[in-house]
């Protein structure tokens, strides 16, 4: 009797401590990148149960790296939202009475480094719980790109290739033909649900529109394809139109550089000769000045000569007056006439003649 005492004293004690209790169970849950992730966390209260409230979430980030950081505090009727930076501002209670037994939080705009435990616990001495919940964020495919890796023409193999350019492993493959008689080949069959489809020897039937749908555990993405098998192009021919196509190129490259060259190098010519003083070269003496005094000399030596000589002197001497010297020469110079004695011109066969007078007026005397 006295065993059965202690036990259900023993019981009861228990029962006082752990009056508080959490109702949520534990559980993984799985979201999307850039969702809203709602982490339960219900408790019910006894009457025993007459400390303060104070509630606690904490995160075990899944690098195990870091040690328990709490990112949400309720204490003193106040809450406290600053601990972790990575999520300030993203983690909010959704109860806006607390007491009430409801102590869950949403994680919004979910990034993959929000992966980890998340922690919740409740205090209200004497009684003490706590429950743990995993988050697992993923990414849903998404910008998937169908493409033909290869020439659709007859009797050529390519692939068809499907590629999503982000996405949470593992993924899920759909192919589906969408135009003619919407059925697949049967060669195909075995590769329907990967992201690659291999064609051997393809054929104008396979021409078509096709659907590709990539799927995940939190999203789907599809993309479409049109595929247009025709016959073989002529090769050789356009090969040779390139190669002929590319050499003209060069050749009409080649000239304008050329002709471009070409005209600089005679522009340069042609300021070095404009602006080119030769130094050496003593400037042209004067035409007429050298006519002049040739002229003046003889004129100075007429009167000493006699008339028998005078027809030399005018056959040899004159004729040493270059004669380019008077075609050149604009105008003749005006020279004064020489002076000859009288006994010099009677020799030189000279007649007197009688020159009237003339007086100021122009009267003759």
């Amino acid at each position: 009797m006295a065993l059965l005492l202690r036990f259900l004293l023993l019981c009861g004690i228990m029962g006082f401590t752990r009056s508080l209790s959490i109702t949520t169970p534990e559980q993984m849950i799985e979201k999307a990148k850039g969702e809203t992730a709602y982490l339960p966390c219900k408790f019910t209260l006894s009457p025993e149960d007459q400390g303060p409230l104070d509630i606690e979430w904490l995160i075990s980030p899944a690098d195990n790296q870091k040690v328990d950081q709490v990112i949400i505090l309720y204490s003193g009727d106040k809450i406290y939202d600053d601990y972790y930076p990575d999520l300030k501002g993203r983690v909010h209670f959704t109860s806006n009475d607390l007491k009430s037994g409801d102590a869950s939080i949403n994680v919004t705009n979910l990034q993959l480094s929000d992966i980890g435990t998340y922690q919740c616990k409740v205090k209200k001495a004497p009684g003490v719980a706590n429950k743990k919940i995993q988050l697992v964020v993923l990414v849903k495919p998404s910008g998937t790109r169908c493409y033909v890796d290869g020439s659709e023409e007859i009797g050529s193999d390519f692939k068809l290739k499907c590629e999503p350019k982000e996405g949470s492993l593992p993924l899920q493959y759909e192919w589906q033909k969408l135009s003619d008689s919407q059925k697949m080949p049967t060669s195909w069959l075995a590769e329907m649900t990967l992201s690659v489809i291999s064609v051997k020897n393809a054929s104008s039937e396979y021409s078509g529109t096709y659907s590709c749908t990539v799927r995940n555990r939190v999203g789907s993405d599809q993309c479409l394809l049109r595929l247009n098998v025709v016959p073989p192009s002529n090769k050789a021919g356009l090969i040779a139109g390139a190669i002929i196509g590319t050499l003209l190129a060069l050749v009409l490259i080649g000239l304008i550089i050329f002709c471009c060259h070409k005209k600089r190098r005679e522009e340069k010519y042609e300021k070095e000769v404009h602006h080119d003083i030769r130094e050496d070269v003593p400037p042209p003496k004067s035409r007429t000045s050298t006519a002049r005094s040739y002229i003046g000399s003889n004129h100075s030596s007429l009167g000493s000569m006699s008339p028998s000589n005078m027809e030399g002197y005018s056959k040899t001497q004159y004729n040493q007056v270059p004669s380019e010297d008077f075609e050149r020469t604009p105008q003749s110079p005006t020279l004064p006439p020489a002076k000859v004695a009288a006994p010099n011109l009677s020799r030189m066969g000279a007649i007197p003649v009688m020159i009237p007078a003339q007086s100021k007026d122009g009267s003759i005397v």
